[in-house]
């Protein structure tokens, strides 16, 4: 359970660091979020961080995967 929210708290840091630093200063005005409204902003926000979590879920799982000793070998 903590490896799974450390996941989703380094997604949403990082998620929304790149759209308000990166990304909203080159989106059109709808884009952009406002802090006092729920606006497409919001929505483009919360894409960004579901993204990366996807990323770093990927990831997670390949690592996983490599260091998991084979299932099939024979001694």
């Amino acid at each position: 359970m903590l490896r799974k929210l450390t996941k989703q708290f380094i997604a949403v840091l990082v998620g929304n660091l790149v759209y308000f630093f990166a990304l909203m200063p080159h989106l059109p005005l709808a884009g952009q979020h406002r802090p006092d409204r729920l606006d497409l902003g919001l929505l483009v926000d919360f894409w960004v961080c579901v993204a990366f979590y996807g990323v770093i879920e990927m990831l997670d799982r390949r690592l996983r995967r490599d260091k998991a000793p084979p299932a099939d070998r024979k001694i």
